[in-house]
């Protein structure tokens, strides 16, 4: 059966080879016929990227190419691709602080125009390269910040790679049961599966003979070498090569350990791969050392050499010093941060304390006319309704904070695509124009017509986007203006969807790594209900919010059981293709229906629940379930108030690690 996974997964890495091939020859055959120089720096980069294992040097030639290419004609996201292409091959060749200080840039870059790919990439090489030269902990910390990232893409866009390399971290600081739990858990995506299957072969060899299984890490050497050479991945087959030889030195098999690691040294020598070069030179000196002493003298010299020319005390200065600059840097933006938010602090405090002595001085002209053997008990009730309404004052801001995110959310979408036409009718009026400074005779009258079908078609594109926004901004305004206490006719099922569509956005604003399913099963048949919508919509914002709050406290808590759960003991056989249990789903659902004279609208999650002892407390002012500071525990009270004097009802059904239901019963008239 091994054998049947292994011979299935080598013809998928066939196939990968030949489409590699034919990547290639389409690389180079668009590269011969570009007509625009944006278009040949990218293929430049797409050229330089696919070298950059096999062949690095050549890459970085490629690569710097395509940098002056790209600064020539002003073109900023092909000069941080080629920057990043220059890390990966200075990676390749282990020059650790070219690649941090040139990933470092890139990374800044793609970040600030949120180009998430790119972002990705840059993580991915400045991780590898700290790693590399030692620095674990700035190397965890980075795979951490990615694989969050990936994790909030449609389909984990690179949770393979991230999995993986974390995997290989843990191996670094010897921690080799979670190297092995993040590298099997890798082989289950198939990112890593195409691009970095021989790699992870080997890196599970190498973890399995550090468990003492030789005989499983030979089998995954050997799978590994198999395909990192259909792959023309020569670094890492050099790095396959050298554990290889490391396993027969520690069987005392001396002649296939020198074998190995002189092949290894070959291609580290031929293509510049420094630190497999480094690891081949330690690697012979040792195997060398009972038969000739003579021969594993020189080799240990070399091997010194070559260390210390990556790990001399220059390049530690150079990453020393740049980790340092880095830090200073994200210190002066957490201080710039600070000071934002204790600006705005001291501005609500000034706002508050105005609005606690124009209370008090209402107060004491108010007292002035009561009777003194009142005056104290009038006093202390006054300040109990002043801190009351300033406390629901606040929960209102937060529900008007959660709208605003929400409804940055659903403007953007729209603005982007009329940036994006916008920008894209400027070039094409610009080519319009190149071509009409042609001579008479040079000019193409047809080219000129599809470019200016080409802007009116845009330009409609542009109108249609402006509007949709204008009508987003329109019933936005319509739902937030300020409500008169009036009903009057609504519709319940789209005010449900929109509120739960608003908080779920509105806590993406504040937290990409959120993620919830949201369901929505409505009755049409309910028409409009005499509600003041304002009211209920606070009402509905609450629960919802509510809702995936308990999702998310029970999705980290999922998370935590699922990694304790898949933890692989040392004697368990490990196959790479072993699937990992799906984690904890949050789910969020709105349900209406109409019953009789009623409307009644249910909201439900997944979450951890309310505890049997509590639930009848949870309508009660001031009563909190969240940390301090997260909530005033007047959400629930003012919604409670609120249906009541809609002269409806609001019950909670709630099961522990099951989830809760709140459903609200309106009239109809």
């Amino acid at each position: 059966m091994k054998k049947l996974i292994i011979l299935i997964f080598l013809v998928n890495s066939i196939s990968f080879l030949s489409a590699q091939q034919n990547y290639e020859d389409s690389v180079l055959t668009q590269l011969s016929k570009a007509k625009d120089d944006s278009t040949r720096v990218n293929l430049l980069n797409s050229l330089s990227a696919y070298y950059f294992l096999s062949n690095p040097d050549t890459a970085f030639v490629i690569a710097q190419q395509g940098l002056r290419l790209a600064q020539s004609i002003g073109y900023k996201k092909g000069e941080m691709t080629s920057d990043l292409d220059l890390a990966f091959s200075s990676w390749a060749m282990a020059d650790y602080p070219t690649a941090i200080k040139l990933g470092s840039r890139a990374l800044d870059h793609f970040n600030a125009t949120k180009d998430t790919e790119m972002t990705l990439n840059a993580y991915q090489v400045m991780l590898r390269s700290y790693r590399d030269q030692g620095d674990y902990n700035e190397s965890l910390q980075l795979g951490r910040k990615a694989l969050t990232l990936s994790k909030s893409t449609p389909d984990c866009l690179a949770c393979g790679a991230d999995y993986a390399d974390i995997g290989s971290i843990y191996f670094g600081i010897q921690r080799y049961d979670s190297a092995l739990f993040y590298l099997k858990l890798s082989i289950t995506y198939s990112d890593a599966i195409n691009f970095y299957g021989g790699w992870i072969s080997f890196m599970i060899g190498k973890t399995m003979a550090k468990l003492n299984n030789d005989s499983a890490a030979f089998v995954y050497y050997k799978k590994g070498i198999d395909i990192l050479s259909l792959q023309n991945n020569l670094k890492d087959l050099a790095g396959a090569y050298n554990s290889l030889a490391t396993l027969f030195i520690n069987r005392f098999q001396n002649d296939s350990a020198i074998y190995y690691a002189q092949k290894a040294l070959d291609i580290a020598k031929q293509k510049k791969f420094n630190q497999e070069k480094s690891e081949a030179y330690l690697i012979l000196s040792e195997a060398y050392e009972k038969t000739d002493t003579k021969e594993a003298l020189q080799y240990y010299k070399l091997a010194m050499a070559a260390k210390d020319s990556l790990f001399n005390q220059d390049k530690q200065r150079q990453i020393a010093s740049f980790k340092f600059n880095e830090e200073i840097r994200r210190n002066e933006i957490k201080s710039a941060q600070m000071q934002y938010k204790n600006r705005n602090r001291l501005y609500i405090l000034s706002g508050l304390l105005a609005l606690f002595l124009a209370v008090m001085i209402f107060l004491f002209r108010l007292n002035r006319q009561r009777q003194k053997a009142k005056t104290k008990i009038e006093k202390a009730y006054s300040e109990l309704k002043a801190t009351q309404a300033q406390l629901i004052q606040s929960e209102k801001m937060a529900s008007l904070g959660e709208l605003t995110a929400g409804i940055a959310h659903e403007i953007q979408n729209p603005l982007n695509f009329v940036n994006n036409f916008s920008e894209v009718n400027k070039e094409m009026l610009e080519e319009l124009k190149a071509e009409r400074l042609k001579p008479k005779g040079e000019r193409d009258e047809q080219t000129e017509t599809d470019i200016i079908n080409d802007v009116i078609e845009n330009s409609e594109k542009i109108n249609h986007h402006g509007k949709r926004a204008g009508d987003i901004v329109k019933g936005m305004l319509q739902h937030s203006r300020s409500g008169t206490g009036v009903k009057e006719p609504t519709d319940i099922n789209a005010l449900c969807d929109e509120y739960l569509r608003l908080s779920y956005h509105g806590l993406r604003a504040k937290d990409k790594s959120f993620n919830a399913i949201m369901k929505t099963d409505f009755d049409k048949s309910i028409g409009q209900v005499n509600i003041i919508p304002q009211e209920i919509g606070r009402v509905l914002l609450n629960l919802f919010n509510n809702a995936f709050y308990a999702c998310t406290e029970r999705s980290r808590s999922a998370v935590n059981e699922q990694i304790n759960q898949n933890l692989i003991s040392n004697s368990k056989e490990v196959t790479p293709f072993e699937k990992v249990s799906p984690l904890y789903e949050p789910t969020v659902s709105v349900t209406t229906k109409k019953s009789g004279n009623s409307v009644l609208i249910t909201v439900s999650d997944n979450g951890n629940g309310i505890p049997q002892k509590i639930v009848d407390k949870i309508f009660q002012p001031f009563f909190t379930t969240k940390p301090t500071g997260q909530g005033t525990g007047l959400g629930l009270s003012l919604s409670y108030d609120i249906v009541k004097a809609h002269g409806g009802e609001i019950k909670v059904e709630s099961q522990e690690r099951k989830g809760t239901e709140f459903i609200i019963q309106l009239p109809v008239s």
